[in-house]
């Protein structure tokens, strides 16, 4: 029945450093979004035809801030890069290798609390 996932959705407590870290820091970019009667953004990956993050503006914060989800996951390219992305502007992040298939996952947490995996292709190097 389902076929893919279409979406997360972050609250985001401050618009500009939210952006920042999804489109300054990750790569994504800004899209059509429509008169939904409240402020936020919709984020597209490239070459994607709808977005793969939606931020809410303005609206109050959970107490607990993950939720019951854990974590959000992105596919990625460029590992050397974006690690040096996340070292010039003093991101903390964990960068570990799956046991057994390789895959590199470089796990951050967004500027709202929002835990973010980004996977790379085991054939990346350093």
């Amino acid at each position: 029945m389902i076929v893919g996932m279409n979406h997360f959705t972050v609250l985001a407590e401050d618009p500009q450093k939210t952006l920042a870290f999804y489109v300054g820091l990750l790569g994504l970019r800004e899209g059509p979004r429509p008169d939904l009667g409240f402020p936020g953004a919709w984020l597209y990956s490239d070459g994607a035809p709808s977005a793969v993050l939606h931020i809410v503006f303005g609206r109050a914060l959970p107490a607990q801030r993950a939720g019951v989800i854990d974590h959000m996951a992105f596919s990625a390219q460029g590992l050397k890069a974006v690690k040096a992305r996340f070292d010039e502007r003093g991101v903390t992040y964990d960068l570990r290798r799956q046991a057994g298939a390789g895959t590199w996952q470089l796990f951050s947490h967004d500027p709202n609390g929002a835990r973010v995996e980004l996977d790379f292709d085991p054939a990346e190097t350093l």
